[in-house]
């Protein structure tokens, strides 16, 4: 008889119980049926087709992007021993007829494969000629066009169902708006497969979003105040800017290693490894990193620029706090990032309606930045779903930022614009329409005699910092636009209403710097006194397996595992193996060196 999906759980997985959707979800798929699952990072993805694949008869195939991790997930599967293999462009021949042989021998429950070996007809003709139990689709989003992480390989995996219609499939992926979501059905054919959609709510996660000032600097305030000595992602927008975070966190005597698709190869694979198998490391990237990196204890992520869209940003702060403990999410945003963001749409290739999917994305991104409601309620809006009106653990909930009617100094600003675009046939930038306001005679005003225009110096009400912030909210709202290889400011049909008086404008004020209370990290859950120094121990025994085994740490045991083994302090097999986390073979091959280091003198 198969065994049970719960009888896996608890013996491999060394769980007790489901969470949320999965039992609904495994029990479908291991009937035979067909799956779409939308569910957020750290939501359990991976059981859901792990488990069908150990229960139904034949091996499970994985389709997953991510080759570079590849091998540490399988690695992990290993070391709960599922017997699992990959084929991709990594391995010599000797290795991919080994893995090969282990498929057709029935030797294997999971195959991961990367969808560009579809492709060839080799692999297909190898997959004939096995028993599959299952396909399931990782990363799904990849096959959306429009979405944030395309991947044209993934538009072949319609085949799948055509050539092997009685296997069940699973698509997965951690976001997805309602048109993503519609795409992705479409594209791999699953209008008919039953669909699951997890709440994409992250209540660990504190989302906080600070006006840009001299954001390194506000970045290492960040890491030294709140997250000292803990691992992280820094996003950065260019590989220049990776660079340089990287090496000023370094000076400040940080741990923190680059990644870009720029460097060698082998320095990301090593950086990576680096990352994923040592504590508190911090990752400065592009959006090439991230994807896929089953890191739990990842305290934080920050951008450093401003994401292209909320799909984006919701992936990866989402690569943040996987083992449910409190982490943030936080994101420094400026004038200079909406400019920077409108001048690559335009400049963008693609025809008319490209741009404007990216400038809708780009809008959604910025009324993010901008509202001065619950940033937890829009971002889950964004996907579809509803919030409360206070979540209690984002910036705009914590210290509410107040609005004010800024339709005057629309105007001012609006009419700066005008009056250079139509008496002088001159378009500027932010800076010099801000001194213009100010009635500052700096070389370039004097230069090009603004000094003279009607509104020079009409704007002395406000200081600069708060003129850049009118800025951005007009050019957030579309009522300013950016044209041309300098990029200066050009207005819009949205703009002339404001200047003839037809609509009012209403801005946010940013809060007062609050101290540290106000916008607290969100409280780590308390060890007791006497387990704070076992957990530490047992951190220390897992650093040291780790090492030995060359394996990430998390691979031998979650910390939530530890937290929880230093707070019960088993003293048998048969009690640690009580324990969340600790199953079967972990309890064999781990279980008496724990008990070890659970004895052994402080």
């Amino acid at each position: 008889m198969a065994p049970l999906p719960l009888d896996v759980l608890q013996r491999v997985f060394g769980y007790d119980a489901f969470r949320g959707d999965q039992s609904e979800i495994i029990e479908h798929v291991s009937g035979g049926g067909d799956a779409l699952v939308l569910m957020p990072t750290g939501g359990g993805k991976s059981l859901c087709y792990q488990i069908p694949a150990l229960v139904r008869p034949g091996v499970g195939v994985v389709i997953s992007p991510l080759i570079a991790l590849m091998q540490d997930q399988v690695d992990a599967l290993l070391a709960l021993g599922v017997r699992a293999g990959f084929l991709n462009s990594t391995q010599d021949l000797g290795e991919r007829r080994a893995v090969e042989a282990a498929f057709l021998a029935g030797e294997l429950d999971l195959l991961y494969l990367a969808p560009e070996r579809l492709r060839v007809e080799s692999t297909l003709r190898l997959l004939d000629r096995g028993k599959i139990a299952l396909f399931a689709i990782d990363e799904a989003h990849c096959v959306a066009q429009w979405g944030h992480d395309f991947r044209p390989d993934y538009l072949a995996l319609s085949q799948l169902h055509e050539r092997w219609p009685d296997v069940p499939r699973i698509a997965l992926t951690a976001t997805a708006t309602e048109a993503t979501h519609t795409e992705i059905a479409t594209r791999l054919g699953l209008q008919e497969a039953k669909h699951f959609v997890a709440s994409f709510d992250r209540p660990n996660i504190q989302y906080r979003i600070a006006p840009k000032n001299e954001p390194r600097r506000q970045l290492l305030e960040l890491l030294r105040t709140e997250h000292p000595g803990d691992a992280g992602i820094v996003y950065c927008l260019s590989r220049a800017s990776v660079e340089k975070t990287a090496e000023f966190l370094v000076g400040q005597g940080l741990t923190a290693l680059p990644y870009h698709a720029g460097l060698e190869a082998s320095t990301r694979a090593t950086n990576q490894s680096r990352f994923l198998r040592e504590d508190g490391v911090i990752m400065v990237a592009t959006i090439a990193f991230g994807m896929g990196i089953d890191k739990p204890d990842v305290r934080f992520v920050a951008h450093l620029d401003l994401p292209k869209s909320v799909e984006g940003y919701y992936q990866e702060t989402g690569r943040a706090g996987r083992d449910g403990l409190p982490s943030t999410a936080w994101l420094a945003y400026g004038l200079a990032d909406v400019v920077q963001q409108r001048k690559m749409i335009d400049d963008s290739e693609g025809d008319l309606a490209h741009r404007r999917r990216l400038s809708q994305h780009l809008d959604a991104m910025l009324a993010l930045c901008e509202t001065v409601s619950c940033r937890r309620s829009q971002l889950l809006a964004y996907f579809g779903q509803s919030g409360s009106e206070s979540c209690g653990n984002c910036d705009t909930c914590l210290a509410p930022p107040e609005t004010w009617d800024g339709t005057v100094a629309a105007q001012k600003v609006l009419s700066t614009v005008f009056r250079l675009d139509r008496e002088r046939r001159q378009r500027f930038g932010a800076g010099q329409i801000v001194d213009i306001l100010l009635g500052k005679r700096t070389p370039k005003v004097d230069q090009f005699d603004h000094h003279s225009l009607t509104v020079f110096g009409i704007g002395t009400e406000l200081a600069e910092g708060e003129w850049r912030g009118v800025i951005r909210q007009l050019l957030a709202q579309g009522m300013l636009a950016v044209e041309g290889t300098y990029q200066t400011f050009a207005l819009t049909d949205a703009s002339r209403d404001v200047l003839r008086g037809e609509r009012t404008v209403h801005m946010r004020r940013e809060p007062k710097r609050q101290a540290r209370s106000r916008t607290p990290r969100a409280p780590q859950v308390a060890l007791a006194p006497d387990a704070a120094p076992l957990f530490e121990r047992l951190r220390e025994w897992r650093a040291g397996v780790a090492k030995e085994q060359g394996l990430p740490a998390y691979v031998i045991f979650h910390d939530a595992t530890l937290r929880e083994i230093a707070t019960r302090k088993p003293e048998s097999l048969a009690a640690l193996g009580s324990v969340g986390g600790v199953g079967e073979n972990k309890l064999a091959k781990y279980g008496q060196q724990v008990l070890d280091t659970i004895a052994s003198p402080a």
